[in-house]
């Protein structure tokens, strides 16, 4: 037999990972116990070792392993590979010489990807709503209309408008370049990478790959790690359906997500929260490389009095609850009614519940849970926080194994509150009272601009001031994320751009707005090579002074005088 002798002992199961170790097994001098184990790799043989410790100093923590002769040690398996900052470098050549051969920039080549995609979400929809189920217990109606049909429905939107999208956008030209014609040609960015979120991380991710590729550049994603589910299963399915050379996924956390950033992008689109978009934007800055940044913010509901208060419920249940149980961007954030008209939506908003997800919420297949233990936690504190805990008027229970939060309803909270001074991000809705529904206006404005504001009235003039007077990314009146026919209203209007304003972001996308984002404008002059006047050439005479002021100036009568050595000055 032949012995190899493995010390500290504290290594030992790091040098040999196939080795189950006991940790007693050399307490007794002059012992000797026989393990069996099994190899991980591929083989039919299993090994025997026999533990014994070394003659000389029996209780040291050291260890000697003797190998049958029959036995073979395995090879160590490699290490793989950390995808770092020369990893990332490389990656972003391979997508730049890609990118310069010219192929992503046919029409072919988007179609077609289009169309894998299309393909894709068709053919792997379980799959899809199973990951998202691990990753958010997302019931899989839900995963269906806020997920996959939204990436469906831009697919065929881009297939449908793309060669319209590409074509040359007409510009007028003035009499200084008579004769001439121009056009805004929309060309390709280069190689572009999208850091995706993990609330809605399937459509938040696949979305803006759609409007990278209809603009003909070159995409990494970079999906999130708090959805690991969704991530690994994305990464398998751009491998399996798109270019590898064009459109690549890059799976990781902080270290991945750093090198990435570290590289010269031509531009960087990122979902999520202000704190990290200021990170995204700092480094984008050391590039010059453009950026849009979608965040979020506290969105408002202003209410007033004279609504349908029964469709009014039900569409703040759907905005908030529905929407991925509150964790949404644009989810309602808070509340603003008067004070006399609070206990009635109270009452309505607890009916809507009901109805919605039955008697005890927490038991309910039709909400989502909180992503995380950490988010838990972070939701936990907010309710729990001297200053609001005994505020709650609906809800408030919680089952923290299974990350599950029920809809939690809260009553004049102070606006000092931490529940009101950050973005909730999960299943509780402060309602703050006014005396008078125009005074929620001024609220509103004392805070950063949200992503969007909501108003319910009837009332002309309070909506017409609102609109004017709030500044938000986008604005909907009389209903909020959802309405009844489960349409998603903003994000699925694509004649609509969607996008945040300040602290909720900048730039914005969806549809015809998403291929624009991607895209370079490119303003092109064409001129022929008659009608070259001297007039613009040195020297310069009076007589050339007049004529170029008469044409600045416009007016063919001036123009005719100036050629005729006349002037009005």
């Amino acid at each position: 037999m032949r012995s190899l002798c493995v010390e500290p002992f504290q290594n030992f199961s790091s040098q040999l990972p196939f080795v189950t170790v006991l940790r007693n097994s050399f307490v007794d001098t002059g012992a000797r116990r026989t393990l069996t184990y099994c190899s991980p790799w591929k083989t039919n043989h299993k090994h025997e070792a026999v533990l014994f410790p070394p003659p000389s100093r029996p209780i040291r923590k050291s260890l000697c392993i003797c190998l049958s002769s029959s036995a073979k040690l395995p090879m160590m398996e490699e290490k793989k590979k950390t995808f770092d900052a020369n990893e990332a470098a490389l990656l972003v050549k391979e997508l730049n010489e890609s990118f310069r051969s010219g192929k992503t920039k046919s029409y072919e080549w988007r179609v077609s990807q289009l169309k894998s995609i299309e393909k894709m979400v068709v053919e792997r929809e379980k799959d899809i709503c199973e990951a998202l189920y691990k990753d958010l217990s997302k019931p899989e109606f839900e995963a269906f209309f806020s997920e996959i049909a939204m990436v469906k429905s831009s697919c065929k939107e881009a297939l449908k408008e793309l060669k319209h999208w590409m074509k040359p956008e007409k510009a007028k030209t003035s009499m200084e370049t008579y004769p001439s014609s121009a056009e805004i040609v929309s060309e390709p960015l280069g190689a572009v990478l999208v850091i995706s979120t993990w609330n809605y991380p399937f459509s938040l991710s696949v979305k803006p790959v759609i409007g990278a590729i209809t603009a003909g550049n070159a995409t990494v994603l970079k999906p999130s790690e708090i959805a690991p589910a969704t991530s690994s299963l994305l990464s398998k399915l751009f491998e399996e359906y798109l270019d590898r050379s064009a459109v690549r996924v890059v799976e990781g956390d902080v270290p991945q997500t750093t090198a990435l950033l570290e590289q010269k992008w031509d531009k960087i689109f990122y979902t999520g929260s202000p704190r990290v978009g200021r990170i995204i934007m700092t480094a984008a800055a050391k590039h010059l490389t453009p950026v849009v940044l979608e965040l979020g913010g506290k969105c408002p509901a202003v209410i007033d009095s004279d609504v349908d208060l029964q469709v009014t419920a039900r569409r703040i249940v759907a905005g908030k609850w529905q929407a991925n149980n509150g964790q949404a961007c644009i989810s309602v954030d808070y509340i603003i009614t008067t004070k006399d008209f609070a206990p009635k939506l109270i009452d309505a908003l607890r009916k809507g519940i009901e109805e919605c997800f039955g008697t005890d919420p927490m038991q309910s297949k039709d909400i989502s849970r909180i992503v995380s233990s950490n988010h838990f936690s972070r939701l936990q504190s907010l309710m729990d926080e001297y200053k609001v805990y005994n505020k709650i008027v609906v809800g408030g229970q919680r089952n923290q194994k299974e990350l599950k939060i029920a809809p939690t309803i809260f009553l004049d909270v102070p606006g000092d509150s931490q529940l009101m001074q950050e973005e909730i991000f999960g299943p509780l809705l402060p309602i703050i009272t006014v005396e008078n529904v125009k005074d929620s206006i001024d609220l509103i404005n004392s805070k950063p601009k949200p992503l969007a504001a909501y108003l319910f009235t009837n009332n002309d003039k309070l909506r017409n001031y609102f609109v004017q007077s709030v500044s938000s990314g986008g604005m909907a009146i009389n209903d909020t994320v959802l309405h009844l026919d489960f349409q998603m209203l903003q994000v699925t209007v694509s004649s609509l751009p969607f996008g945040g304003v300040g602290e909720s972001g900048m730039g914005s996308y969806h549809g015809k707005f998403s291929f624009d984002a991607f895209s370079h404008k490119k303003a092109v002059l064409y001129r022929s090579f008659s009608g070259d006047s001297s007039v613009r050439y040195p020297p310069y005479t009076p007589e050339k002074q007049k004529l170029i002021k008469a044409v600045m100036n416009g007016g063919i009568f001036n123009i005719i005088l100036a050629l005729m050595g006349w002037s009005r000055d």
